[in-house]
């Protein structure tokens, strides 16, 4: 039987090596994955090779240090080839054979380092360096010192160092990281970051001396058939240094702008580059190279388009490129000639394999929060997935047979609840799952509305789908009491039974107050005109949807920012959301209250003022309560028992899912 999305299977060369697919595992920080001399560890090798055993045609590793004195970073942050080489080349040999046991090919991808854009956190407090002296991205204030010549000179040596030693690793090719993003090397391309007079500076050529070297190094050194893609920005969607652009907003390029992108692309072919690894943004637009779910999936297609018209090479194109329809169109349109999945692939290792099956309903989403990958490794934890808890600890946190099958009572059908189910069941225990409402979801149900959300959506498709694969006994419509569960006398008892809207008494005329759950589901209309009170996620989630549909909200927030509260979101996100409310008009008023609600609209105070804010509705978003009642009149029962998701703390679907993986996989 011929495969429904055939093209993605057709073999590919870059250069003259054959990649049996289209897909691309596309690079991303590997936090936590190798040990202090740089090597590669054993979780690191078990998660490129769970990419291959689920049918990726070609891994990219994260970046990896080319060397770690010009730019000194606490280890271990990043591999690094040239601490201890003949160590490397062990470890390395042993992720290479693996990978290549699946026919999938596996490139290393080499850095210069990160420059104006370096974390405190992993480089110390050393003057961080850059083209020329430009202000630091994360510290105000601090100003960043030239590279020298020698050192520039210095990292060439070593870029050219680093792939013999991938060479001799096993690795089929390396990318070089990056005229992209805005790091180092991409800082010297671009004139709002590189004001240098020496040859290394001033005209195009000049600023693209750096990339060029380094790919003339290697093809020298490794041979000209050896494979060199580049990680490349088409357009930096700079606005001013720290301040992006939006998709549809019309603002200056200060960066590198298409015109030029296209040819800069150009001239790197012709010095040598095997494959452009595309996409867009940088750390001063940084929601564009860490997208959230705010952009239209395959969001860099339209310029990687006509990067395409213009290169000989292949073109990899990520960005939410997730949907097999979507991906296949984007090749067969000849936008791009490979997909890169990152965090599509923390989610689910197997999209590959089970797009070639068929099995399009069994793969995991992307939810596009970043809460488990990127957002997590600017906490300081190592890189996972929300969705996938197992990912980055592959063998060590898999889930095995139950040695004793257990008869499981799981009450609540939210996500913590599912995957209990889930898991539970894969490992034989016999489950029983009771909501009290006529379909599984609980809090995403509402949350998943907006379009944006659609990946939540999905998210419950893929455990209802998952729960009936596994004969998983699912009760709808039943609150259970303390008598139903005596009556059932289960083994265990898991009670995730969620979390409900705060609310406000007003002591007003409150016919038009309703929740944000109410206005997402329908129930009532929020009108022309709103005040979202509670600028959390929720608070301005909604309010993005609602403007989005052209309505006039204003948010009003005790604390004196929005997005304060709740768990930490990923900076990029937050960022986006920020720049999307103001780029719809949405108002903001911080540091204030609502004190009333009359016919007019809400009474909100403000430094002691009070004004009346026009408004046909008055939406709370205020925060969620815990549900417990039913945990505390069991508590004291004797059998093993479990609180999970948002019944023990309202934190966030990551939460609620690895809280949920944990026990259920120890039960």
């Amino acid at each position: 039987m011929k495969t429904q999305y055939a093209n993605l299977f057709e073999p590919i060369k870059i250069g003259k090596l054959e990649i049996k697919n289209r897909f691309v595992m596309a690079p991303m920080g590997p936090g936590g994955l190798c040990s202090e001399d740089g090597t590669f560890n054993e979780k690191g090798i078990n998660y490129y090779v769970e990419r291959a055993k689920g049918g990726t045609g070609l891994i990219i590793t994260g970046i990896t240090y080319v060397e770690n004195d010009i730019e000194k970073c606490v280890m271990p942050s990043m591999p690094c080839t040239t601490i201890n080489p003949v160590n490397f080349v062990k470890t390395a040999k042993i992720l290479t054979e693996r990978v290549h046991a699946y026919d999938s090919k596996i490139f290393l991808q080499l850095t210069a380092g990160f420059g104006r854009v370096s974390i405190p956190s992993i480089v110390g407090d050393v003057t961080p360096i850059a083209p020329s002296p430009v202000p630091h991205k994360w510290v105000p204030g601090l100003t960043c010192r030239s590279l020298t010549i020698e050192e520039i000179e210095t990292y060439i040596k070593k870029f050219t160092e680093s792939a013999v030693i991938a060479k001799q690793a096993g690795f089929d090719g390396v990318e070089i990281h990056a005229v992209h993003e805005g790091y180092l090397l991409d800082q010297f391309t671009m004139t709002i970051f590189n004001k240098r007079t020496d040859k290394y500076g001033g005209s195009l050529i000049n600023r693209l001396r750096f990339p060029i070297e380094i790919v003339n190094g290697i093809k020298e050194a490794c041979g000209k058939d050896f494979p060199v893609s580049l990680r490349y920005s088409v357009k930096s969607f700079i606005k001013d240094l720290n301040e992006g652009g939006l998709p549809g907003e019309e603002f200056e390029e200060k960066g590198r702008d298409l015109e030029e992108g296209l040819e800069v692309a150009k001239i790197l072919e012709e010095a040598g580059y095997d494959a452009f690894n595309a996409d867009s943004g940088s750390y001063d637009s940084w929601y564009w190279s860490h997208p959230p779910m705010y952009f239209k999936k395959g969001m860099y297609l339209s310029l990687n388009e006509q990067l395409k018209k213009i290169l000989k090479v292949p073109v990899i194109t990520a960005g939410r490129m997730d949907t097999p329809k979507l991906a296949s169109s984007a090749i067969a349109e000849e936008k791009t000639d490979m997909i890169g999945l990152g965090r599509p692939l923390l989610a689910d290792a197997f999209i590959p394999k089970k797009i070639k099956e068929g099995k399009l309903e069994k793969i995991r989403p992307c939810l596009s929060c970043q809460d488990g990958c990127i957002g997590r490794l600017a906490q300081g934890g190592a890189l996972s997935c929300a969705v996938n808890p197992s990912t980055g600890r592959e063998k060590e946190y898999s889930i095995e047979p139950a040695k004793e099958i257990k008869n499981i009572m799981i009450i609540g059908g939210g996500v913590a609840g599912c995957e209990a189910a889930r898991v539970c069941a894969i490992r034989g225990h016999k489950i029983s799952l009771y909501e009290k409402n006529d379909s599984l979801g609980g809090n995403i149900i509402p949350g998943g509305i907006p379009d944006f959300k659609e990946n939540d959506k999905l998210l419950i498709k893929w455990y209802e789908n998952e729960l009936k694969e596994y004969n998983v006994d699912i009760h709808f419509n039943i609150k259970v009491t303390k008598d139903f569960v005596e009556k059932t006398n289960p083994d265990v008892i898991i009670i995730a039974t969620g979390s409900s809207p705060k609310m406000l008494n007003l002591h007003d005329n409150t016919h038009k107050v309703y929740t944000a759950q109410d206005i997402l589901l329908g129930n009532h209309s929020p009108g022309n005109s709103t005040v979202i009170i509670g600028g959390g996620l929720v608070g301005c989630e909604t309010a993005l949807w609602l403007a989005q549909q052209g309505k006039k909200v204003t948010i009003v927030e005790t604390l004196d920012n929005i997005l304060s509260t709740g768990p930490a979101l990923c900076h990029a996100n937050s960022e986006m959301l920020r720049d999307l409310l103001k780029f719809h008009n949405v108002k903001i008023k911080t540091s204030s209250s609502i004190t009333g609600v009359n016919d007019k609209g809400a009474v909100i105070k403000s430094e002691n003022k009070e004004e009346i804010v026009p408004a046909d509705s008055i939406i709370l978003a205020i925060g969620y309560n815990s549900e417990k009642q039913l945990y505390y009149k069991l508590r004291d029962n004797s059998k093993e028992m479990y609180l999970l998701g948002d019944a023990r703390q309202v934190q966030n679907i990551m939460n609620a899912i690895w809280d949920a993986y944990e026990v259920s996989r120890n039960i």
